[in-house]
């Protein structure tokens, strides 16, 4: 089995000031985080905002994302499935393009046993058409999962690894790591904490700060799997307030803001229930990236 690393970006979703989809700017944002060093793309992950997409419009995603990593053969890795493991079987095994990774969030609001996770990712990880890659994310899913599941789900034919988003570096994160780190895949999906779990073997990250400043967060990535702690260090510490002001309103609204104020896709505008991010947090991470890319190298 193939082991991905490095960063892959997750994309948001461009939208005209009217909310139509923006596929040229899609397409030249994946272009464009490209060019700058990552790996690869991530289509329709939460900041995506795929629950608030169309079908139609999910499917015009992941074909631009596709034909870019087509192109550029870099690695896609897409999100599939929900909380109910039919429904998820069925959608990860309808998936027909070619990928690098099936992404697959743990069961949300049901609150399974951890049990039930674990029968829960094996009917996935039969079904998918390439290595699946586990999203913990109890912070969404209210499921949080012990080391000793972890290591289990790891264990799993067919799961290459995680995508890690517990909201810090727990002990489940350290035993994940000192049992399984060595045979499995663990990237990093916690843009603030990318730096402390690379430090204990993950091997990339799928971080949303990283449409903002791609070059930098690829910087960080090259730099601990190069074993340089120094500037990883050094990187991550500089990279902190950014991650912490994109993430002061729901992902990706303070994203898209920044973008748009860049010019980099036609507007901020976002689907309900989320709402725009507000003038004073745009403000502010338009300073923390302005800071981040003006700090010495």
């Amino acid at each position: 089995m193939t082991s991905l690393q490095g960063l892959f970006v997750p994309m948001i979703t461009p939208f005209t000031a009217d909310g139509a989809l923006a596929p040229a700017a899609l397409e030249q944002h994946a272009h464009s985080v490209l060019d700058a060093g990552a790996t690869g793309l991530v289509a329709l992950g939460t900041t995506a905002e795929p629950s608030a997409l169309t079908t139609d419009e999910r499917d015009r995603v992941l074909d631009l994302c596709a034909a870019v990593c087509a192109e550029r053969n870099a690695p896609l890795i897409v999100c599939a499935g929900g909380n109910a493991t039919a429904e998820s079987v069925r959608a990860v095994g309808e998936l027909r393009h070619p990928i690098a990774g099936v992404l697959a969030v743990v069961p949300y609001y049901v609150r399974p046993s951890e049990e039930g996770v674990v029968a829960h990712f094996t009917a996935l990880a039969a079904a998918s058409p390439a290595p699946l890659y586990v999203y913990d994310v109890p912070y969404r899913t209210a499921r949080p999962l012990g080391g000793e599941t972890l290591v289990r789900l790891a264990n799993i034919p067919n799961i290459a690894g995680f995508k890690h988003s517990v909201g810090g570096v727990d002990a489940a994160s350290v035993e994940l790591m000192a049992r399984a780190g060595s045979s499995t895949t663990v990237l990093c999906g916690d843009d603030r904490f990318a730096s402390a779990l690379l430090a204990l073997g993950a091997r990339g990250g799928i971080l949303a700060a990283a449409n903002i400043a791609p070059a930098d967060y690829a910087e960080l990535i090259a730099a601990w799997l190069a074993g340089d702690a120094i500037r990883g260090r050094e990187i991550g510490n500089r990279l902190d307030a950014l991650g912490a002001a994109l993430f002061a309103e729901p992902n990706p609204t303070v994203v898209k803001a920044v973008l748009a104020q860049r010019g980099q896709i036609p507007s901020p505008a976002v689907r309900l229930p989320l709402l725009p991010a507000s003038p004073a947090s745009t403000a502010a991470a338009l300073r923390a990236a302005d800071a981040a890319a003006a700090a010495p190298v």
